[in-house]
């Protein structure tokens, strides 16, 4: 294939992915297969002569979409969503097409100008101070890494990064036990070690503990070592937890510690105002992480990282080598010294596509369904003989479990998800099994709530 063929085959896959959305909604949420059902249709061994596009196309209808999660699926009540919004989906496949590297100002200057102000346009949306500014990451794995490096090298006065960690003080970073696992993730990989994320102990609603938090630095800190940081949860992925920013900022920043706010999944709901109050605090923070890509529909992947520092920032994980200057333009931005990558895509168009083509009325609506859908949804299932509520919902997401125990909780999930109508996750609360559901799929009706709820109200009736 060349660029003569490419118009051809690129209206031929937007024609497959109009069809696609338009006939998902008849497909199982989760594929009925077992692992190693795909590893022999694709060949022991690489083509050494090219093969025609029409094969080529014909085997990606004949293998992939019946062996995907549909993440776009109106019943897809899993995790957190993936969404993407059409006209994200737009953006995404010009990006695609233009094939800009964005890692510098001069690669790509409307790019980097579109980030900036996007990322100011997300700021507002989300009611932050004009003390931040940003950058777009590919995820919130991403921002909570190099949050952490910014914590480790602030803490250490930069002397990380040149003498290394080796015979420096035991460095020690503070989160909630209902903290995504890409924190632990960033400590390890920031090289402070999985036994120095000191998981604070959580008050009754299972946010942390403030102080719990102000007596864990100060026995560290009798105990010879160096506090570096403080990550508050706003949304927890387990069951929505959150904690209580506006305390957990003060006591961090009385002990000269930077803080973090983790609120990948939740931070959406800030676009209406009437849900600010479970970040209430997080505009004095060091730094933000909010997924576009989860509740407000951008493409996978985009992750907004508010910083209010960027010189700290830059500091910790940038560098400029001789091939990467900008001549005659010391001053201008560059994103990668931002990020932990240099290579960079085009995400400002998907946000600068999606907040144009719905505004932020649309998704707000959108989003004030979801809220109001998870609580009629979870009455419903409150209602089911042997079911009960384990957690109430919090914004989109709340908890059940069935009365019988932890094995039959685990047969109704497994059953509702072997029938593909509907697509769930599981978590721990308090030691117990129990089922997650998550309103947020961009295209999810009210119908779709209810045509859940009557199959877990079915199933429910067979298990046990």
């Amino acid at each position: 294939m060349d660029k003569h063929d490419y118009r051809h085959w690129a209206h031929k896959a937007a024609d497959w992915g109009a069809d696609y959305h338009e006939t998902i909604a008849e497909r199982p949420v989760r594929p009925q297969v077992s692992p190693g059902n795909f590893a022999g249709m694709f060949g022991a061994t690489p083509p050494e002569a090219a093969e025609p596009m029409e094969e080529i196309f014909a085997d990606f209808e004949r293998i992939v979409p019946g062996g995907l999660t549909h993440w776009q699926h109106p019943r897809f009540f899993a995790y957190f969503p993936a969404n993407a919004a059409p006209a994200s989906m737009i953006a995404d496949q010009l990006a695609t097409a233009m094939a800009a590297q964005c890692m510098l100002w001069q690669t790509a200057p409307v790019a980097t100008e579109m980030e900036i102000a996007m990322v100011d346009w997300l700021r507002q949306s989300f009611g932050l101070p004009d003390t931040f500014r940003g950058v777009l990451q590919d995820t919130a794995s991403s921002a909570t890494a190099c949050a952490v490096l910014t914590m480790r090298e602030r803490a250490l006065g930069w002397k990380g990064i040149e003498d290394g960690l080796a015979g420096g003080p035991q460095l020690r970073i503070y989160a909630s036990p209902e903290n995504h696992s890409s924190i632990d993730k960033a400590v390890r990989i920031a090289g402070i070690g999985q036994k120095n994320l000191v998981k604070v102990r959580s008050g009754p609603d299972r946010g942390m503990d403030p102080e719990a938090l102000a007596q864990a630095i100060a026995e560290d800190r009798a105990a010879g070592h160096l506090p570096a940081g403080v990550i508050a949860c706003v949304g927890g992925t387990g069951v929505n937890a959150i904690d209580p920013v506006a305390r957990i900022v003060e006591v961090a920043h009385a002990e000269d510690l930077y803080c973090h706010v983790d609120a990948a999944w939740a931070g959406a709901a800030m676009i209406c105002p009437e849900f600010r109050h479970f970040w209430e605090g997080a505009a004095e923070a060091d730094s933000v992480v909010v997924n576009p890509h989860k509740w407000l529909g951008a493409q996978f992947e985009c992750s907004v990282h508010f910083v209010r520092d960027p010189a700290a920032l830059i500091r910790s994980v940038g560098l400029r080598p001789d091939y990467l200057q900008t001549l005659g333009a010391d001053e201008v931005t560059n994103f990668n010294e931002w990020s932990l990558v240099l290579g960079r895509r085009f995400r400002a168009l998907k946000v600068w596509f999606l907040l144009r083509a719905y505004g932020l009325e649309g998704l707000r609506t959108r989003i004030r369904n979801h809220v109001a859908w998870a609580e009629r949804a979870a009455a419903r299932v409150a209602a089911v003989p042997g079911l009960e509520i384990t957690t109430e919902p919090v914004l989109g997401l709340f908890s059940f479990a069935h009365t019988g125990g932890d094995a039959v909780t685990a047969e109704l999930i497994e059953a509702l998800n072997n029938d593909g109508g509907i697509y769930l996750t599981q978590t721990q609360v308090d030691g117990r099994f129990v089922i997650r559901f998550a309103v947020g799929q961009f295209d999810t009706t009210e119908a779709d709530i209810d045509a859940g709820c009557d199959l877990i109200t079915t199933y429910a009736g067979k298990v046990g």
